[in-house]
């Protein structure tokens, strides 16, 4: 087999021929609102309720954003808006499961299709593992808060956050003589999501729209209490870290914004997806830019950001604490967070299962991958197995770790994006685009370029990871995919 073979591509009437016919097909349920739900559900939740205290310090960078942090916001947003574009585009011309990965394989040929597939299980996958240790963490305060029972911290936690923060071993049970140091609330939440998402699409949709209202008006009455304790004083300095500190700031906040691309995922239980895909990718998207803005003044203002340290993991509820607003209140902005990254988790969790269907209906994965449930028509298969993969790694992984590497892994899949969309221009500018990208290739080329620059304010150890995650995946994909690549199989 020559190379020019790997960059074989499968053309877009092929991809939505494939995802019409067959046992194979999921049920076209969601509309225009529902579609905008599902992104407002992925976007806000461990990122505005947990990553604003690492970014304002400037914890893995040593550049604290400070108060500038408003500005990582806008500038992360302007990067997200190029990159929601370019999905938009191809989410209402491809209509079908797959999101990044499909676009990807009518576009650039099956060898760039397979690694972004399996870097998407960086963003998908490993992201919720960061949101459900987000969870835990205000489960945890929320419980103290209403109960006044304070659930031992071996049994909220990963073995190497106790050590570092200096945790006595002598208070942890041992089996075996092996210290017993997990995150059981973490594990509980991933598997009752997991349960639900079997059940159906709709259901799903329909609870995650509940707690998108929930968490919305939860982060009202935080901004209200933000305003009434907001001091200018805590503005100054403005940008600690400089330049360096606000681009730090987003590349690390870039994780409030990954979501709005998991809308793409289900494009294929969506009713009208020429009309509603580009709606929800785009409107979800600008809701969450206003709010985290808004949010982001409200914090910085009402508590100096090096305050923030003490309590990093819950930097809204250290505002809050750092005011003396009553317990009953911190309560209720943590109970906001429990749900916030509920639906989060939720449409994480829906959206990982439906890439690795597309995968395994080209071939690239085992076919039992692709099986649809007889009665809920869900990917149920994937959905579990998915499940299982992140509630064990949320048991004993470190949030910082997963973010940041959820972060590189969703950056390069928007690279891939937008580049995909100027590939696509030039191989059939002929095909109906219900929506397409303004100015012709200016926005993709500026998407890529804003990407690419915060993927550079990430630090070292997140690009070997990367690297060695993606190496990890050619191998798979030579020993196995390529060899049962129903493309390949069809020359």
């Amino acid at each position: 087999m020559n190379i020019g073979q790997l960059f074989k591509t499968k053309s877009v009437d092929d991809l939505i021929r494939d995802s019409e016919h067959g046992e194979n097909r999921l049920k076209r349920v969601l509309g225009s609102f529902d579609v905008t739900m599902v992104g407002i559900g992925a976007i806000i939740g461990a990122g505005i309720f947990a990553m604003v205290g690492e970014a304002a310090v400037g914890v893995a960078s040593g550049h604290p954003a400070g108060p500038a942090l408003i500005l990582s916001f806008v500038l992360t947003a302007i990067a997200c808006g190029f990159a929601a574009l370019c999905y938009a585009e191809f989410a209402a011309m491809v209509p079908i499961s797959g999101s990044a990965y499909s676009y990807a394989y009518a576009t650039l040929g099956e060898l760039v299709a397979w690694i972004i597939g399996w870097d998407l299980i960086i963003e998908y996958a490993i992201g919720n593992v960061a949101v459900a240790i987000s969870w835990a963490g205000y489960f945890k305060e929320l419980v103290k808060n209403l109960t006044g029972f304070d659930i031992p911290l071996w049994l909220c936690t990963d073995y190497r956050t106790f050590m570092q923060k200096g945790f006595d071993l002598s208070s942890v049970p041992e089996i075996a003589g092996i210290s017993i140091i997990f995150n059981l609330p973490a594990v509980a939440i991933v598997l009752a999501i997991t349960g639900i998402l079997v059940i159906g699409i709709k259901e799903s949709a329909r609870f995650n729209s509940v707690m998108v209202c929930f968490k919305l008006a939860i982060l009202a009455i935080f901004v209200g209490i933000g305003i009434y304790y907001f001091n200018i004083d805590n503005w100054t300095p403005f940008a600690p870290g400089g330049w360096r500190g606000v681009q730090s700031g987003a590349a690390v906040v870039f994780f409030a914004y990954i979501g709005f691309d998991a809308v793409s995922t289900v494009s294929e239980e969506t009713k009208n997806p020429k009309r509603d895909m580009p709606i929800g990718i785009i409107g979800s998207l600008i809701i969450c830019t206003i709010v985290y803005i808004v949010v982001t003044v409200a914090l910085t203002g009402m508590i100096p950001f090096m305050e923030l340290k003490e309590k990093i993991a819950q930097p809204l509820v250290a505002g809050l604490e750092y005011n003396k607003v009553n317990s009953a209140v911190i309560a209720l902005i943590a109970f906001g967070s429990v749900i916030a990254n509920t639906a989060v988790l939720l449409v994480f969790q829906l959206g990982q299962p439906r890439i690795f269907f597309a995968m395994s209906r080209d071939g690239l994965l085992p076919k039992f991958f692709s099986k649809v449930h007889p009665r809920f028509r869900t990917p149920h298969v994937t959905t579990i197995w998915t499940g299982v993969a992140v509630a064990a790694l949320s048991a004993f992984c470190n949030i910082d770790e997963m973010a940041n590497l959820c972060n590189i892994g969703t950056l390069f899949a928007f690279v891939l994006v937008c580049a995909g969309i100027m590939v696509l221009r030039y191989k059939d500018p002929k095909r109906e685009r219900p929506f397409k990208v303004p100015g012709g290739v200016v926005l993709p080329i500026l998407g890529i370029a804003f990407c690419l620059f915060l993927m550079a304010g990430l630090d070292k150890l997140t690009w070997l990871r990367f690297f060695g995650w993606l190496a990890i995946g050619l191998i798979i994909y030579f020993l196995y995919g390529m060899k049962n690549s129903v493309l390949m199989k069809r020359q």
